[in-house]
Formats: structure tokens, C-alpha cells, sequence
């Protein structure tokens, strides 16, 4: 997630969203075929969001030095 750069960051961020909420749909339908699934994007959301709130608190810090 370092190395990734801010606009790779939204874009997986978008990208894993809508595939939580395709994944959401598709199990209210049928059983789902991979349980842990959704567990996954929500861990990957929470990985993305914490890295763009970490260099947003960096950017701010380089700032008002």
C-alpha cells in the first residue's frame, strides 16, 4: 500500500467498494461461494482508508513546519 501512489490508492478504494456491494447483492440471491469474501474487501477498504488518512496527517504536519 506504500508504494502505491494517491490516485491507485481511489481507485482501489472505488473498485473494492463496488465489489463489496456486487458481493452483498449476489449473496442476498443465493448462497455465496466464498464466505469470507466480504470480510476481505471490508479488511482491504480499512487498509486503503487508513494509508490515504496516514499521508493526509503527514501532508498536514509538512505543512505548518
Amino acid at each position: 500500500m506504500t508504494t502505491t501512489t494517491d490516485t491507485e490508492l481511489s481507485k482501489m478504494l472505488s473498485d473494492t467498494r463496488a465489489a463489496l456491494r456486487t458481493e452483498r447483492f449476489a449473496a442476498a440471491g443465493a448462497r455465496p461461494k466464498d464466505s469470507n469474501a466480504p470480510r476481505k474487501f471490508r479488511a482491504t477498504i480499512a487498509r486503503v482508508l487508513t494509508e490515504q488518512h496516514v499521508r493526509s496527517t503527514i501532508s498536514r504536519q509538512v505543512a505548518t513546519n
